[in-house]
């Protein structure tokens, strides 16, 4: 999100190489030439020497899922994380879309970021769910008639339980190593509030003193990646002001940590604010990546148990943090680690694409779950809460009915000696503290 000045210079880096392109999830699907980073990039020159931003353009760019996959793939070093940011902001302010998809995105964009409105909704969905009108709803295919993206929403909702409450503080046992602040996300603080939980307990039980404000917001990622750039910098803003005193910020949701420690390009051209925002972009910490950094010491106990592990775009691709979660998995005496085939296409989720793309999205879920399914694992382990209610669902279409869980929840359980049980019997919804 920096300068427009910057595009020329960053579009010529690319030099069509077509590293990007087995890389490239929707690529892959289709094997179109404007579908693949690079050819997306011929676009943006076209618009960048003036050609106006048409339809058939636009849709090119809606399509990519900014998983950023071709970054670490190019030779070239370039930065198609910004083009596409920077694209996505010329599209949001010069290309009018069609009513239904302008009413499709402010109902996204007027939702998940704000916890409030995420909770007050919890309650009329647990009523929908336990009433088993979702089932109902499904099997007449009438929201598929009305809009495939709420049709979408409705299909990933997780099963709901009640929320556990996190206090203001949670208190280091032992000997105090460190003072983290923890940033609980929206998504994930009212549609997996047990991740927050087994993440302060790790923590704690680590030896650090965990501060969870009660006034932080939404850290921004969903606005930042889909070009809302006003909008990303309020909340990257507030987000600053609220973990301002922290000495380590812990995140446990990629998307998230990934937008945090790009609060420095966010706000780079604001007086204000941008040391403020390089210096807490530099104490953002993925939890895996801060736990390896701190060093191990509490007892890890047996969990006899095997776990394929997803990597989350944007912890391996854009944080580059893909060792960090398997060696702390493989520090789990008994633990049996499995791959997953293709680790660097995305599983279809990337923030809202699989509300906005729900046809491709559902594809890429059904491909991801394929390869789930063949590691012959008892439990997926992933590190974002849209990867795993994308892979929940695609296996949940394909009949396969494998737990899901956090990393943090892996640990939690070891740490805790609670056995296998407390993960296999773990569904895409976690409700106890």
């Amino acid at each position: 999100m920096g300068a427009q000045d910057d595009l020329p210079d960053l579009l010529g880096d690319c030099v069509h190489c077509g590293f990007c392109l087995p890389t490239c999830p929707t690529y892959v699907l289709w094997g179109e030439e404007m579908d693949s980073p690079r050819g997306r990039i011929h676009l943006m020159q076209q618009h960048a020497d003036g050609e106006p931003l048409s339809g058939p353009m636009v849709e090119h760019f809606d399509r990519c899922l900014g998983c950023m996959a071709c970054v670490p793939a190019c030779p070239s070093g370039v930065q198609y994380d910004r083009l596409i940011e920077m694209t996505r902001a010329d599209v949001e302010r010069e290309h009018p879309r069609p009513l239904q998809e302008r009413l499709i995105r402010e109902a996204i964009f007027r939702l998940f970021p704000y916890r409030r409105r995420l909770r007050a909704l919890r309650g009329p969905l647990r009523a929908y769910q336990r009433t088993g009108l979702d089932r109902l709803v499904r099997r007449t295919g009438v929201l598929e008639r009305l809009s495939p993206s709420l049709a979408a929403m409705e299909r990933l909702t997780p099963p709901l339980g009640r929320t556990p409450r996190l206090p203001g503080r949670v208190t280091a046992r032992g000997t105090r190593r460190a003072t983290v602040g923890m940033l609980t996300g929206c998504v994930q603080g009212e549609f997996f509030p047990g991740v927050n939980a087994a993440t302060a307990r790790v923590l704690a039980l680590e030896g650090c003193d965990v501060v969870i404000p009660r006034g932080q917001g939404c850290c921004g990622a969903l606005s930042l990646h889909s070009g809302r750039e006003e909008e990303a910098r309020a909340f990257a803003r507030r987000t600053v002001e609220t973990f301002e005193s922290a000495d380590v910020v812990v995140v446990n949701a990629a998307g998230c940590g990934s937008a945090m420690k790009d609060y420095r390009t966010l706000l780079a051209d604001d007086p204000a604010w941008a040391r403020r925002a390089d210096a807490l972009a530099a104490r953002t910490r993925d939890l895996a990546e801060f736990l390896v950094e701190l060093g191990p010491r509490a007892e890890r106990r047996p969990l006899p148990i095997t776990v394929a592990y997803h990597d989350a775009c944007h912890l391996a691709h854009a944080q580059g943090v893909r060792d960090q979660p398997r060696a702390l998995l493989e520090g789990v005496p008994d633990l049996t680690l499995r791959e997953i085939a293709d680790p660097e296409i995305c599983c279809g989720s990337a923030g809202t694409y699989n509300l906005l793309q729900p046809e491709a999205a559902g594809a890429l879920g059904d491909r991801k779950a394929e390869s789930v399914a063949a590691t012959g694992a008892e439990l997926l382990v992933a590190a974002n809460p849209g990867c795993t209610l994308q892979i929940t669902t695609a296996l949940r279409r394909r009949g396969a009915d494998l737990a899901v869980a956090h990393t943090a929840e892996v640990l939690d359980a070891s740490l805790r000696g609670l056995g296998r049980a407390a993960l296999l019997g773990h569904d895409s919804s976690p409700t106890g503290a």
